[in-house]
C-alpha cells in the first residue's frame, strides 16, 4: 500500500515501524522541518517536506497533486490533524473516516448535543453565541468556557457564575483575544459537574470493542494547565464503566480506531465530558501497553490497514499503573530546580523517573511530553488506591523552583 502520513507527533511517541512494515508498503511522511527531524535516519521511507505556514490539508494536498502520486490511505494520530487527513482523503477519493465522522470527534459542543439525544447525561450546555443572547439562564453555579475543538485545558476557563461570565463578556476582560474581540464561534458554555473525572481509553474495530482500560485522574488537567501536577491510575473496568462507554461509542458512531473517552464521576452517576479518536495523552500510551501488552498506536494503525489485531478480552489486570506529569510551562525563568524528589525516585513502585536537567530550558506551552516537563514518572503496583496515594504524596512533597 502507498501511505500517507500527516507527521506532527514526535515520532518516538508513536513509534510507527511497530505498526506498519516499511519494508511491505511505501509510506511518506508529510510534516514540517522540526517534525520530520525526529523520524529515525534508518526508516525506510520518504520525507515530504511542507512549509507549514498554510493549513495542513491544503499544504498536504498542494504536494500530492504537484507529485501525481495515488494513495492508499491518508493516515493522522494527532488530535489536531485528525481533521486534514479526512479533508484530504475526501479531496482523493480515499477511503477513511469522513469529514462529518471526525467533527463528531472533534466539535464539544456538537459530541455533547448527540450524546444527550442518546439518552446520556452530559453538563448543560450552550454555544457562546447563543450564551451571550439568551435572556434567562438556564443553570446557576460555576461555569466553564471552553473552545469547541481544543485540547490540553488551554483556553478553558472557569467562572463562579453564568453571570460573572456574562459580565466579562459584556466588559470585554474574559482575556482570550478574539473572544474579547467579539468572535464567539469557537467557543462553547457549560455547566460545571462536580466529581471524580475518569478517562476511559481503548480500541474500537470494525464496530467491536477489542480493548478497553480504565483509569481515574489525580488532580485535573485545567488545574494542570494553572501549574498543579497531574496524573492518573488504572482502575478495574465494571460492567457499567463498560456499558456507559459503549453506548457513548455507538451514539458517536466511532467504529474503529482508538478512543479516549473522559466522564465525570458525579453524584447523579456517570456524566459524559469528551470523546476523542485518538490515543490518550501523557503517558497513556506507555500505562496501557504495560497493564495489557497493547501498544495502542500501533494496533491502531493496524486496523486502519485492515491487518489483524490482538487484545486481551479481559478488562481487569492484575497490575495496575499510573503516570504523573509536573508542569513547567507557568513559570516565569527559562530554568528549573527539582526539590525533594530523592525519597521517590528509588520506591518499588517507580517504573519510570524523568527530571528535567537543570540546563534544559523549560518548555513555554502546555505539554503532557516527559522529556520536556520538569518531572514526569510512570508507578505501577497490584492496588489502584495504593498508587493515587503515593501520586498524592509526591505531589505533596515534590517542588519545582
Amino acid at each position: 500500500m502507498n501511505i500517507l502520513i500527516l507527521h506532527r507527533i514526535p515520532y518516538h511517541k508513536i513509534e510507527y515501524d511497530r505498526g506498519i512494515d516499511h519494508g511491505t508498503h511505501h509510506v511518506v511522511y508529510l510534516g514540517t522541518e522540526a517534525a520530520l527531524s525526529n523520524i529515525p535516519a534508518e526508516l525506510r521511507c520518504e520525507k515530504w517536506l511542507r512549509p507549514g505556514v498554510d493549513k495542513t490539508e491544503v499544504e498536504a494536498i498542494n504536494a500530492i497533486s504537484e507529485r501525481h502520486t495515488r494513495f492508499d490511505a491518508v493516515l493522522s494520530l494527532s488530535e489536531y490533524e485528525l481533521m486534514s487527513a479526512a479533508i484530504v482523503r475526501e479531496h482523493f477519493g480515499i477511503a477513511g473516516a469522513s469529514v462529518a465522522q471526525i467533527e463528531r470527534v472533534r466539535n464539544k459542543l456538537l459530541m455533547k448535543h448527540i450524546v444527550d439525544a442518546a439518552g446520556i447525561a452530559v453538563p448543560q450546555n450552550l454555544s457562546l453565541s447563543e450564551f451571550f443572547a439568551s435572556a434567562h439562564l438556564k443553570w446557576s453555579g460555576k461555569t466553564v468556557l471552553k473552545p469547541v475543538d481544543g485540547a490540553s485545558s488551554e483556553n478553558v476557563l472557569v467562572f463562579e457564575s453564568p453571570q460573572q461570565l456574562k459580565d466579562a463578556l459584556v466588559d470585554r476582560r474574559i482575556g482570550i483575544t478574539s473572544v474579547d474581540a467579539g468572535d464567539y464561534e469557537a467557543y462553547e458554555v457549560e455547566q460545571f459537574v462536580s466529581g471524580d473525572i475518569l478517562h476511559i481509553d481503548g480500541l474500537m474495530l470494525n464496530g467491536q470493542l477489542k480493548l478497553i482500560v480504565s483509569s481515574k485522574y489525580v488532580g485535573n488537567c485545567l488545574a494542570f494547565a494553572k501549574g498543579q501536577p497531574l496524573g492518573s491510575v488504572q482502575i478495574d473496568t465494571t460492567d457499567e464503566l463498560r456499558t456507559w462507554s459503549l453506548a457513548v461509542l455507538g451514539a458517536i458512531g466511532l467504529s474503529s480506531g482508538s478512543f479516549h473517552l473522559e466522564a465525570i464521576q458525579s453524584e447523579r452517576g456517570l456524566v459524559f465530558l469528551e470523546i476523542a479518536n485518538r490515543v490518550g495523552g501523557a503517558e497513556v500510551v506507555a500505562a496501557v501497553e504495560l497493564a495489557t501488552g497493547v501498544h495502542l498506536p500501533s494496533a491502531e494503525l493496524k486496523a486502519y490497514l485492515g491487518e489483524a489485531v490482538d487484545a486481551p478480552a479481559e478488562t481487569l489486570f492484575a497490575k495496575k499503573f499510573g503516570w504523573f506529569v509536573f508542569p513547567g510551562h507557568h513559570l516565569e525563568q527559562e530554568f528549573c530546580v527539582v526539590k525533594h524528589s530523592g525519597q521517590f525516585r528509588q520506591d518499588e513502585m517507580v517504573v519510570r523517573w524523568n527530571e528535567l536537567a537543570h540546563d534544559q530550558p523549560l518548555t513555554k506551552r502546555i505539554t503532557y511530553q516527559s522529556v520536556e516537563v520538569p518531572v514526569a514518572g510512570i508507578v505501577g503496583a497490584e492496588c489502584s488506591t495504593r498508587l493515587a496515594s503515593f501520586m498524592s504524596d509526591i505531589f505533596a512533597t515534590v517542588e519545582v523552583h
